[in-house]
């Protein structure tokens, strides 16, 4: 069969849609570049929030209308969370919600493709996904035991779990014989992991730094909280492999806004955290998110926000307006934000993260840093301009004669000039830098 894969959401369904892909490949199916040329199509979903429930179910639609004949499989929080509005729509052959994801690829063969081929014996050395990216993402976690008003993850996602840490040694031995150059570790809660196996996030870190080849391993999203002292030495000992990018969810600069997220920190908490990850991870990026406009947020709880921006000096933002979601506890509170303010909110905020970012770019010039090439963004003839990251996460561009291949090589780069979002470099190739 040739199976499309698709999703909407975060770097977890996304780790779990490459698992999937390499599963049905490594059981003798094909994966399908497009929907059009499919015979089943698969989409992971998000429902964090009603817009994203909304671009679920539209995206459905839109699968269908490609590809009236193809069989379609919805997976996923939009899945779990409102079933009843996905059975109805035209080619939904399949819901799984997310307690059954683990069993979705024995699903769709039994379900549309009766006996399906067994895996082959040499299973590492067959293991052929068509590899289109250079980082593989690797979910080690899911589930979330917190309360955070805002989110509805934990109902989703349900209760905390942990894979095994020699499952996750072993794949990722199989994602390196595939030619990977970068692991990304995704969860729910990252920093949580272990915790119902008796190991932790730190622990299975250095496991992987250990037992494995690994060239470039990043954490996705971790909470700033239950993080101990211990954890940045692991960046000393990984010898640069570990890379210098650090995500902490901030969500507001405001303490009496954060207590009303019940979230598990202060901002003097953070700013500790913060502090002590700087001094042990030299060139470190921090990025992070915000909510503006969460209900009961004054006009002085959004300038304590925009004033502990400024002392962080986050390379990046990725920033939320507010918005209710039902099932969630700030569903309920009182004193709602007006939607005009939380769009001005937004906007002046937008304008200082814009403002962060250009800063820590600009903070990086001259330096040589290595990139990992991912592919071509523009063909110029003679030359070809190729869009890459850093170690520490910032996207770079550069141009090379159009005969040097750099996909999937790491190459160390001069940072020359920030060109809006990210920066212009000159790839050092044969003792050469190319502009």
């Amino acid at each position: 069969m040739r199976i499309y894969l698709d999703f909407l959401g975060c770097r977890l369904n996304e780790a779990e849609l490459e698992s999937w892909g390499r599963d049905f490949v490594r059981r003798g199916h094909t994966l399908a570049p497009t929907p059009e040329t499919a015979d089943i199509c698969i989409l992971n979903t998000c429902a964090v929030t009603r817009e994203a429930a909304r671009q679920s179910r539209q995206q459905v639609r839109r699968l269908h209308r490609r590809n009236p004949r193809a069989a379609i499989v919805v997976a996923g929080c939009d899945a779990t969370y409102e079933p009843h509005r996905l059975d109805t729509l035209p080619g939904v052959a399949l819901i799984l919600p997310n307690k059954e994801k683990d069993t979705l690829v024995d699903r769709v063969l039994h379900t549309f493709d009766g006996q399906s081929p067994p895996p082959p014996e040499d299973g590492e050395s067959r293991y052929l996904f068509p590899q289109t990216r250079t980082r593989a993402f690797l979910k080690v976690q899911d589930g979330c035991n917190n309360y955070c008003t805002f989110c509805i993850v934990r109902t989703l996602r349900g209760p905390e779990r942990s894979r095994p840490s020699d499952q996750i040694v072993a794949e990722i031995r199989q994602l390196l014989g595939l030619g990977y150059r970068e692991v990304v570790l995704t969860g729910v809660h990252l920093t949580a992991y272990g915790r119902d196996r008796g190991e932790t996030l730190e622990s299975l870190v250095r496991r992987i730094l250990e037992e494995t080849d690994v060239e470039r391993l990043r954490l996705s999203s971790l909470e700033p909280w239950d993080i101990p002292s211990s954890f940045f030495r692991l960046w000393e000992e990984s010898e640069g492999r570990l890379m210098p990018h650090l995500h902490l969810p901030l969500q507001s600069g405001s303490d009496r806004i954060l207590r009303r997220m019940a979230r598990r920190y202060t901002t003097r908490a953070y700013r500790d955290l913060v502090e002590e990850a700087r001094r042990a991870i030299p060139h470190l990026a921090l990025t992070t998110d915000i909510i503006v406009g969460f209900p009961g947020e004054e006009e002085e709880d959004f300038q304590a926000t925009l004033d502990f921006v400024r002392d962080m000096a986050f390379a990046h933002i990725h920033i939320f307006t507010y918005s209710p979601r039902e099932g969630t506890p700030a569903a309920r509170l009182p004193h709602p934000v007006p939607p005009q303010e939380k769009k001005r909110r937004s906007r002046v905020l937008h304008a200082l993260m814009r403002e962060q970012k250009t800063r820590y770019l600009t903070s990086l010039l001259g330096d040589v840093r290595p990139v990992l090439w991912e592919h071509v963004i523009a063909d110029e003839g003679e030359t070809r301009v190729w869009s890459g990251l850093t170690d520490n996460y910032m996207r770079v561009h550069a141009r090379v004669p159009a005969s040097r291949d750099l996909w999937n090589h790491i190459t160390a780069t001069r940072l020359l000039r920030v060109e809006e979002d990210h920066l212009l470099g000159a790839p050092i190739l044969s003792g050469e830098e190319t502009h």
